[in-house]
């Protein structure tokens, strides 16, 4: 199977990760987002979406990276996606949280203006409004992880093993890294990072995202 990713993409990471863990092989192919390559004829006829991720699995191709997460999971019979049917939709559940409301308010709201100057408002009021109202939301949305999703029972979403849910949500919440947010006041979510990061799969699938990460906090303390 061929990914098609940009090393660091919020949306790649959890695939490779995934594959990792659940020993898929995936035939990585980069496609630079920052050169403009996911627009380029060749790539817009494989996914006209221009985005990534995109799997290529033979003749078959899936966009989304929730889909590829668990058309990989179903390939490999892993865990992380049951076959029980409330067991499977609890974790669709999870996941639909996190691509949803979540990720609107914490990715596109809080986080990315801060670091992709094309995804803000040009005008700097107004780009201001949302980012304070969506600052609002998302820590109201990481308490719910923090109070409700998360247990002190286990370290993951998923018990004592992690999910689907659990690759996906991590690697949109550590975005906020890249803008130096404090998880202290979610210690649950605090433990979940951490335990997500002992895993073997981390370095791996994360070392662009955090080179990434690294250099953009070196530049505002600059």
């Amino acid at each position: 199977m061929k990914l098609y990713y940009f090393d660091g993409s919020t949306t790649c990471r959890p695939i490779v990760t995934l594959a990792a863990e659940a020993g898929v092989p995936l035939d990585l192919q980069p496609v630079n987002l920052l050169t403009g390559e996911h627009m380029a004829p060749d790539y817009t006829a494989r996914n006209p979406n221009q985005l990534v991720p995109l799997l290529e699995d033979g003749d078959f191709r899936l966009t989304e990276g929730s889909a590829i997460l668990k058309y990989i999971a179903e390939i490999a019979g892993s865990p992380a996606y049951p076959a029980d049917p409330r067991a499977r939709a609890k974790v669709n559940a999870q996941m639909d949280w996190f691509n949803t409301g979540f990720y609107r308010e914490w990715g596109y709201g809080v986080v990315y203006p801060k670091v992709m100057d094309y995804t803000a408002f040009p005008d700097a009021n107004v780009q201001q409004a949302v980012t304070d109202r969506c600052i609002t939301n998302a820590a109201r949305l990481l308490g719910i992880l923090n109070d409700h999703m998360l247990t002190d029972a286990a370290p993951y979403l998923g018990g004592m093993e992690p999910n689907l849910a659990d690759f996906l949500g991590v690697s949109y919440v550590t975005i906020g890294e890249m803008v130096g947010f404090d998880f202290s006041r979610y210690p649950r979510v605090q433990r979940w990072i951490a335990a997500m990061k002992a895993r073997p799969s981390w370095p791996q699938a994360h070392a662009g995202f955090e080179a990434w990460r690294d250099s953009i906090l070196a530049q505002r303390a600059a």
